[in-house]
């Protein structure tokens, strides 16, 4: 749950819109937690991405891998427990991760970091 904080404060911090965690647990052999959320343009997705690997790193956890980096239109960061799904805008209601994973309850982080 600290990696799942940790990631979405970064994704808060460079301004993620309708940034959604959602418990994968029971649902996914992949990862414990799905971060979904979008950025306006390439290098806002770019950066909103590097936040979140770097965040990660300086608490001591290892980013696995990261994807689509370049392209900046869905850049999915492997975190282990964590994956962090940044799409750009116009990506996002396209893919409708949201609407495959509905069955997945949603985790409410903004909440505890706003407190």
């Amino acid at each position: 749950m600290e990696l799942l904080k940790i990631a979405v404060k970064a994704a808060d911090d460079k301004r993620a819109e309708d940034i959604i965690a959602l418990n994968m647990k029971g649902i996914s052999l992949i990862a414990d937690y799905f971060i979904i959320c979008h950025g306006n343009s390439d290098k806002q997705v770019q950066a909103i991405a590097r936040e979140i690997r770097e965040k990660a790193l300086e608490h001591g956890y290892d980013v696995k891998r990261m994807e689509g980096f370049d392209e900046a239109r869905w850049v999915l960061i492997d975190l282990g427990d964590v994956v962090a799904h940044v799409f750009h805008r116009d990506e996002r209601s396209y893919y409708n991760l949201e609407r495959l994973w509905g069955d997945a309850p949603k985790v409410d982080v903004m909440s505890e970091l706003n407190s």
